[in-house]
């Protein structure tokens, strides 16, 4: 499947249950990149919107780039209150965006799908002269005892989870694309808390799982049912994440 389109039929699960990202982002940029509100932003397979949030609460110009016109249709809704939210159907090889006109480029869960030979030239071809990228992921806590048993029922039913997990990218990877500049690479707290239609909600959202209408989601159903039952706490589990945050120079 075109990974452009593979979230198209999750969208209603994915506003509800995807996690969004950390307050202190904003500060951190504000610090080590000089962040401004008035910095023009593209956030590059922005989604829902979940990550642009962030930066049009610190007073940002935020284009949201997404491919997936669902995707896209989702963010339009959650950000209508922002007038300096922009809305655009592209793609990070494709952003529609005018040369030189970016200061930071973010792409939040969302990198390791791209074309990189391409999009970095795309990404140059947009960046202001000393701009920055700046790349994040929520990662599953490992050491998390529930979040270990949620990991192997995804390991027992995903579709092609090994292939497209953003753990592929390596640092050498990022690396390599920030060259010939350096990045710094930060680590962050973030939590979900979910009931039991919550966690169901939320491993759907994932593109490689089976959806409700697939042969399979019962028994991933059952799955989830017992593991809920076995770590709940007054009804609830708790989703533990590190977000990393890489960022640096791109041009």
């Amino acid at each position: 499947m075109d990974y452009k389109q593979r979230f198209t039929s999750r969208v209603e699960n994915y506003i509800k249950y995807r996690p969004g990202y950390p307050e202190e982002i904003i500060p951190i940029l504000q610090l080590e990149i000089g962040l401004m509100p008035d910095d023009v932003v593209a956030d590059i397979g922005s989604g829902t919107g979940l990550s642009a949030q962030i930066f049009l609460e610190n007073g940002n110009t935020v284009f949201g780039i997404e491919p997936n016109e669902p995707m896209r249709k989702a963010a339009e809704g959650l950000l209508h209150a922002y007038p300096n939210f922009i809305s655009v159907h592209g793609s990070s090889e494709e952003t529609q965006l005018p040369n030189k006109s970016i200061d930071l480029i973010v792409c939040a869960q969302a990198f390791h799908w791209f074309d990189r030979a391409k999009t970095k030239i795309e990404f140059q071809r947009i960046a202001q002269n000393g701009a920055h990228l700046c790349l994040i992921w929520n990662d599953r806590k490992e050491t998390d005892d529930f979040m270990q048993a949620y990991e192997k029922i995804i390991e027992q039913f995903a579709i092609d989870y090994k292939e497209i997990a953003h753990r592929n990218i390596t640092r050498d990877i990022i690396d390599a694309f920030y060259a010939p500049y350096s990045c710094k690479k930060f680590t962050l707290n973030y939590e979900q808390h979910f009931d039991l239609d919550g966690l169901i909600g939320r491993i759907i959202s994932s593109s490689y799982m089976p959806n409700a209408d697939d042969a399979n989601f019962p028994q991933l159903k059952n799955a989830i049912v017992d593991l809920f039952t076995t770590y709940k706490q007054n009804e609830m589990v708790t989703f533990a994440y590190n977000t990393y945050v890489y960022i640096g120079r791109l041009k």
